[in-house]
């Protein structure tokens, strides 16, 4: 009897130890798994598309949350990104530097700041059915340009095409409606549409409709400036500097791996937004593969030599409310090296 209780005794503790052990595990375990890591939110331009493929790739290979962040993205009011990235409700997002203006210089001026060019160059221009006559700016004069009536917009527009000897008071300017490039080109509902080629443009490769198309950089390389951008709020970043660092560092993982193999990035961009056409997203991820970094060896780097000289034309033409500062609205201290 004894032995009999001294084996029993032996034996409970035993089956104590291991499940003392296997509960601390199991905590152990759970406190990793629960480990808290930073909240990012990040607010898009627009619906899901080819710009933003390297942070869906970032995203859904764990890089954001090796760098111990959660990051949340969203998408835009409708007054855009900057509202959100301003007021610190997203302390990132999408944005492009002729449209950020107003929300980094001025009256309504915000703590925003670019500070990483997703796209190296600018790859909008004008596009139209071909054989209209308008493979270079002087076409338009005559034809219908849907526009959204933005004083930037239409002094760019003027430019290059009396730059190329045109009349810019000849172009018939209606409000833009354009939601398909390919169907109001097809219907001749307009004749010359502002696209970025990237997708827009492609998209009417995969539609087959033959098309002219000139970049607005190529006629004037004032207007090769940064579109699109991510930008942060400003206040946040200073408060937070390794965070942002470490999120541009995660991001600029995703955006390399969309760049050595497009076709993988597409799939997970299709993942994460099914309503996208299949054919389309692996086109234009293609394009934009050659086009994330083109020819800078630093991911996101923005030249403030380009930077400046748009914001400088503006000044030239005053088309801003006030003159603006050399620069302004972008910084390089955030990017991973």
């Amino acid at each position: 009897m004894k032995r009999i209780l001294a084996f029993t005794l032996a034996a409970f503790m035993i089956v104590s130890l291991l499940a003392g052990c296997g509960a601390q595990k199991t905590e152990n375990k759970s406190t990793e798994n629960n480990e808290k890591k930073t909240k990012i939110t990040f607010v898009l331009d627009w619906t899901p598309n080819t710009n933003h493929t390297g942070l869906y790739v970032a995203q859904e290979k764990g890089y954001f949350s090796d760098a111990g962040l959660e990051v949340e993205i969203i998408q835009p009011p409708e007054d855009g990104a900057e509202a959100l990235v301003g007021t610190n409700k997203a302390q990132f997002g999408v944005s492009f530097q002729d449209s950020m203006l107003p929300a980094v210089a001025g009256s309504n001026k915000m703590p925003i700041e670019a500070v990483a060019a997703l796209v190296q160059h600018n790859t909008s221009g004008i596009i139209s059915l071909k054989g209209n006559g308008m493979d270079t700016p002087k076409g338009m004069e005559g034809k219908k340009y849907a526009t959204w009536d933005l004083p930037i917009e239409k002094a760019t527009l003027k430019q290059v095409v009396e730059a190329d000897g045109g009349d810019f008071s000849k172009v018939e300017l209606i409000p833009s409606t354009v939601t398909d490039e390919v169907s109001a080109l097809q219907s001749k509902t307009v004749d010359a549409i502002w696209v970025f080629y990237g997708w827009a443009g492609i998209a009417t490769e995969v539609a087959g409709l033959k098309t002219d198309y000139f970049a607005f950089k190529d006629i004037d390389p004032v207007f090769d400036y940064y579109t699109p951008v991510v930008i942060g709020n400003a206040d946040w970043m200073k408060e937070n500097p390794d965070t942002a660092k470490a999120f541009l560092a995660a991001l600029k993982k995703g955006y390399e791996d969309a760049i050595s193999d497009p076709a993988a990035a597409a799939q997970i961009l299709l993942k994460n937004a099914p309503e996208l056409d299949k054919d389309l997203v692996i086109a234009s991820q293609t394009y934009l593969s050659k086009e994330y970094m083109s020819d800078v060896k630093r991911w996101g780097y923005m030249d403030p030599a380009r930077w400046n000289a748009f914001y400088n034309w503006i000044n030239d033409h005053e088309l801003f409310e006030v003159k603006i500062p050399e620069n302004t609205g972008f910084t390089n201290d955030y990017l991973p090296e």
